[in-house]
């Protein structure tokens, strides 16, 4: 029996084969799985964003806490100099005030005593002259001594001084001290002046020391 062969092949169709057949590999239906490591950082991630989501925004704000206090202790510090400041100027100005007003009470004290002293002196001139004319001839020593007397009464108006206390003036204890009571014809009626006593408008310098009557 004969066998049918079919077409028979060159050589150069043996070595490459068919010349019709597609040697262009599909990629287009091809796909890649994703590297094993991408996967595993994505997955830690998820876990940790899914797992944590409360810690997260704790830690957050306390971070921002800790941030504002910061900015307000800094705020703090800056006002504690400035008022430290401030009260160094205030303390430095307080200090020339009273190194003024010392200078200024001082001033005023030496020239309240030059002025009585200066407003003594012509008392002084005259006592002098009273005594001179008095070593010559007594009797006229008494009208000298008045004299001078009546003069200081003048400067002490001068001063602010008022005179009270005098014979025939109704006691009155803001003004006057009874040394003594005697006998008269009316109630608190002084009849005697051991002292003359000097008041300055509504302040008592000095009260007088005197004797009232009381009816008996």
């Amino acid at each position: 029996m004969f066998r049918k062969r079919g077409p028979r092949m060159n050589d150069d169709q043996n070595k490459t084969g068919p010349q019709d057949a597609d040697t262009t590999p599909d990629t287009e239906n091809i796909k890649f799985d994703a590297s094993p490591d991408t996967e595993t950082d994505n997955m830690q991630e998820d876990a940790e964003t899914a797992g944590f989501p409360e810690m997260d925004e704790n830690m957050l704000g306390q971070v921002q806490e800790m941030m504002d206090k910061l900015q307000r202790a800094e705020d703090l510090e800056k006002e504690n100099a400035d008022l430290k400041l401030k009260l160094g100027r205030l303390a430095s100005d307080f200090e020339g005030y009273r190194t003024r007003t010392q200078q200024d009470v001082a001033a005023a004290q030496g020239q309240g005593v030059s002025k009585a002293a200066e407003a003594l002196m012509p008392v002084y001139d005259d006592l002098d002259r009273a005594l001179s004319m008095g070593g010559e001839d007594p009797a006229k020593l008494i009208p000298g001594i008045q004299a001078v007397q009546s003069k200081v009464l003048s400067v002490f108006a001068g001063l602010g001084l008022e005179a009270t206390g005098r014979e025939g003036e109704v006691f009155d204890p803001q003004w006057h001290e009874a040394i003594q009571v005697v006998p008269g014809d009316e109630d608190d009626l002084i009849v005697t002046v051991y002292q003359l006593g000097f008041r300055m408008g509504d302040r008592l310098v000095r009260p007088a020391r005197v004797v009232v009557s009381r009816k008996g």
